[in-house]
């Protein structure tokens, strides 16, 4: 594991290295917030709460416009470790084409025509029944930032099977999603949370804008441990709540590492 003070000193000179590109502001839709900071402050996660390593070959589902990628230019040792980027929005994966894969020869990226209700609604591709373009126990690491809050649970299942056949036995999965569970639940009848999610209603599905379905969803807990269990992906630590629902947390979203079994 990598100390901490230098896994500090590294995002720290990552968010303040004049020489990193960062895409135009108007065409960044990966969120609010500032860019390289909020990259800064995932790859520390990655590494103390995921267990990710300088040799890792890493696969970033939803890859956006590069904000995860960027920081792990840093941090992946060129000839060892790699990075593969996939995500709907074609104008992303050509900014990181152009602006990474030049300077950084171990990082690809790839358009996936796939339907998404936010992101992609004209796609070709239905994403709940199209395989990811990679051989089976490709990658050490695969992570999804702020994914499963636009997947429907049909879309879910697939990525969660297509997951479990990428990593290598004992590989380890990074996601940021909303859990709901009774303590959610009770900071959504306190009006706590932004979102508009129905606390008593029957999941394991919820939708946090009735009007745009794939804006923010949310899962059952006791779903999605027993839905990745299914697919051999049981968690390799606690989860990390965050503050979406209105608790007290030192990042938004709720942050959840599992494990692929290892073969027998």
């Amino acid at each position: 594991m990598i100390p901490q003070a230098t896994l500090d000193t590294l995002a720290a000179t990552y968010v303040h290295n004049r020489f990193m590109p960062v895409p135009p502001s108007e065409r960044n839709f990966a969120g609010d917030g500032d860019f390289r900071a909020i990259g800064a402050e995932f790859l520390r996660h990655f590494v103390t709460l995921g267990g990710l390593a300088p040799s890792h070959k890493v696969l970033e589902i939803g890859c956006g416009i590069g904000r995860m990628a960027l920081p792990l230019t840093q941090f992946l040792t060129y000839g060892a470790g790699s990075y593969d980027g996939v995500d709907v929005v074609k104008e992303g994966v050509a900014w990181c084409e152009s602006a990474i894969t030049p300077v950084y020869g171990n990082f690809r990226f790839r358009h996936l025509d796939y339907r998404n209700p936010v992101y992609n609604p004209g796609g070709t591709l239905a994403a709940d029944s199209c395989a990811l373009p990679f051989a089976d126990g490709r990658f050490d690491f695969v992570l999804l930032t702020s994914v499963v809050t636009h997947l429907d649970q049909t879309a879910l299942e697939a990525y969660a099977a297509e997951i479990a056949r990428l990593l290598v036995p004992g590989g380890r999965c990074f996601l940021s999603l909303f859990v709901m569970n009774e303590a959610a639940r009770q900071g959504i009848r306190a009006g706590r949370c932004r979102f508009a999610f129905e606390a008593d209603a029957v999941g394991p599905e919820y939708q946090g804008d009735a009007a745009h379905p794939g804006a923010a969803v949310a899962f059952d807990e006791a779903y999605l441990a027993e839905m990745f269990s299914r697919h051999g992906l049981r968690p390799a630590c606690s989860t990390s709540y965050g503050a979406w629902s209105g608790r007290s947390g030192e990042h938004y979203q709720d942050l959840c590492v599992l494990r692929k079994g290892e073969a027998r």
